[in-house]
């Protein structure tokens, strides 16, 4: 089997970048990645070993203190020239993300949100600021916010390139340098992003980019003492690992944001197709692998009949079909893993709810891991399905008649990424507002809708700390007291 890819009659062999340089595994191993559509073997890829993430994280060590020392105006520049770069490689990227995680073409926007993610963070180093203070008697007093030197950032393989260029640049531009690991589910894309890398000009070992899977490279990042700060997003199991790592090694800081299980509630007096199409979008974007995606719909009693009869025709209608095809609406799971954990859930979610939608996969038919958009209706509070994250295109339809009962029920969950909240009413939307337990609110609207300039990050089991582009720099950054003492006049 090849490990190179043809992409619009072009061969891409991905490898990792260690130091400024591509190189093989140390160990010469690689991993299949399959095409999600088809089933069959996209490429090969490099799997990174502990001796490999060992020299990435040495070399990020030996380039930091130089990187730190360079004016923040020439760190940005090299930012700004990723962005345009990723800009101009997003049909090759869009290809490769289809043949690696399934996201249809015609969805692909990625690259162009990591591009403005970069040119945002370019810009962003008049924010690294300290304050003074003259509140002690005898002394001026100070901050500075200094980089923590060698930073790791895990991306998971839903948007894999928007969270390679946000999580990078944030941590670049402050001064850091970065080892970051993509996922094993999708890392065509970020192996493509890194020959970009070296075409922006990049210092060697100022960004380095490993593929491979948790064990070995992701743990040994966790665990590494020369890491001084770690980025996750992803499963809310691992991210629970990589803290306990972290703990047991150097107390390296972590950001973590995790899981969901994002509520949408509907009132009576909502504009109903608003509501309709807000929350049949947040469920199908990239075939519900979307960590915000609202997979739990409460529709007040009074309206329900109406929003539940055309959900489901609407649902009914959508069609998976082949990612590379302009006119497909929705692509595939990301693999087999992915496919049979989804699968599996639907299945559980028949002992319990009524199947009002879908409900079986298309493996057997199509050769691919597609499974139909799944509704279920009256499922129990306390099932499964309504409890934990599924990570596919399954919802679950409850009704409920006041706000007292439906804040309970929309509260009573471990996560807390994201909810959503359809009134006319101002003051039900801010109430509903304030008691929701989660890091996001949206009214009138619904996932991935987010504003731009606001922090993100979950309550409860959803993370810890706040991402975006007024709040990722903090996490990137050491906050360090200097005092000075002053000489009395001499009169």
């Amino acid at each position: 089997m090849s490990t190179s890819v043809n992409v619009n009659g072009i061969e891409f062999q991905p490898r990792l970048l260690i130091n400024g340089e591509f190189v093989e595994a140390s160990d010469k191993g690689t991993f299949n990645v399959i095409n999600p559509a088809t089933g069959e073997i996209s490429c090969k890829v490099p799997e990174a070993t502990e001796d490999d993430t060992n020299r990435a994280a040495a070399a990020a060590k030996a380039a930091q203190p130089a990187w730190a020392a360079l004016d923040p105006t020439k760190r940005g520049a090299y930012l700004k020239k990723l962005a345009a770069l990723l800009r101009e490689h997003k049909s090759t990227l869009a290809h490769l993300e289809a043949i690696s995680m399934g996201v249809p073409v015609s969805h692909y926007i990625h690259a162009d949100m990591g591009a403005d993610e970069l040119d945002y963070f370019s810009e962003a180093w008049p924010h690294i600021q300290g304050q003074s203070s003259v509140n002690t008697p005898g002394y001026v007093a100070m901050t500075f916010r200094q980089p923590f030197g060698v930073v790791a950032c895990i991306i998971p393989w839903n948007v894999p390139v928007y969270f390679f260029a946000a999580k990078a640049a944030a941590a670049l531009i402050t001064g850091n340098t970065v080892v970051l690991k993509s996922s094993e589910k999708a890392p065509l894309a970020v192996a493509y992003a890194a020959e970009l890398i070296t075409k922006a000009g990049f210092p060697p070992g100022v960004f380095n980019v490993l593929s491979g899977h948790g064990l070995p490279s992701g743990r040994c990042l966790a665990r590494h003492m020369d890491v001084r700060a770690l980025s996750f997003t992803g499963s809310s199991r691992t991210g629970k690992l990589i803290q306990e790592e972290a703990a047991k090694t150097n107390l390296k800081s972590v950001t973590l944001e995790l899981g969901g299980k994002s509520p949408a509630i509907v009132f009576d007096d909502a504009n109903i197709e608003q509501a309709l199409s807000a929350t049949m979008m947040s469920i199908l974007v990239n075939s519900g692998q979307v960590c915000m995606a609202n997979s739990r719909v409460y529709v007040q009693k009074s309206v329900a009949p109406k929003f539940i009869e055309a959900f489901t025709q609407r649902m009914a209608a959508v069609r998976g079909g082949n990612p590379l095809d302009p006119q497909t609406q929705m692509g595939p799971q990301a693999d087999e893993v992915q496919y049979k954990n989804i699968m599996s859930y639907i299945e559980e979610g028949k002992k319990n709810g009524t199947l009002a939608v879908g409900g079986n996969g298309k493996l057997d038919e199509t050769k691919g891991y597609f499974v139909e958009p799944t509704v279920f209706l009256n499922t129990p509070e306390d099932a499964k399905i309504m409890k934990e994250e599924i990570f596919g295109p399954v919802l679950n339809i409850n009704t409920f008649e006041t706000e007292e009962e439906v804040i309970a029920k929309a509260n009573d969950t471990e996560f807390g990424l994201y909810a959503a909240v359809f009134t006319n009413d101002i003051s039900r939307a801010m109430r509903m507002a304030k008691a929701l337990e989660s890091g996001y609110v949206s009214i009138n609207c619904s996932s991935p809708t987010m504003g731009r300039d606001l922090p993100f990050g979950g309550y409860k089991g959803s993370g810890q700390g706040r991402e975006g582009r007024l709040y990722s720099m903090d996490h990137f950054l050491e906050v360090k007291s200097v005092i000075i003492k002053l000489d009395e006049a001499k009169l």
